[in-house]
């Protein structure tokens, strides 16, 4: 099988919550095209691909919600949310550091921040990379991309926002 079959070719978010942040939807709507443009999604058992994925929140657990290119029901993983807490806390305040930053053209002040930002983008990549190896493979620029889904879908539940405060 080739490194093609084990993709993704739809990615979707939960969308009965709508942000009022453009910021974050232009986040997610970049990382999006990413993941469909590159991206290695390996459900452990799973044949081969394209996949299509949606990330949804259930009795406040993350849901990976995995199905094949048809959109036939392959396998959901639920996630606690408690291991990523921290990360989401510290990610959404220097995430909002950035934006002041850019609004006051402070080049080296957003630097720094952006560095901070990485980091920490970094970080919870790894950390959904293991909470994910026993069911999903997935590479570190997939697991970016998807921490970053998973930020901007909790920045669109109010119900969540204990968790980016």
């Amino acid at each position: 099988m080739t490194g093609a079959e084990f993709r993704l070719c739809d990615v979707a978010l939960d969308c009965s919550f709508k942000t009022r942040d453009q910021r974050v939807e232009r986040e997610q709507a970049l990382a999006v095209l990413d993941l469909l443009e590159a991206s290695t999604f390996v459900p452990v058992g799973h044949h081969g691909g394209p996949y299509r994925l949606k990330i949804s929140m259930a009795a406040g657990r993350l849901v990976f919600h995995i199905a094949d290119d048809k959109g036939a029901h392959i396998v959901s993983h639920h996630l606690s949310l408690a291991p990523f807490r921290r990360l989401l806390n510290d990610y959404s305040r220097t995430c909002e550091g950035y934006y002041e930053a850019m609004c006051r053209s402070n080049l080296e002040r957003l630097q720094a921040i952006d560095m901070g930002r990485r980091g920490i983008h970094d970080e919870a990549a790894e950390l959904l990379r293991e909470r994910l190896s026993a069911k999903v493979d997935i590479d570190k620029d997939t697991a970016r991309r998807l921490f970053t889904l998973i930020y901007a879908l909790l920045a669109r539940n109010s119900g969540h926002q204990i968790l980016l405060n």
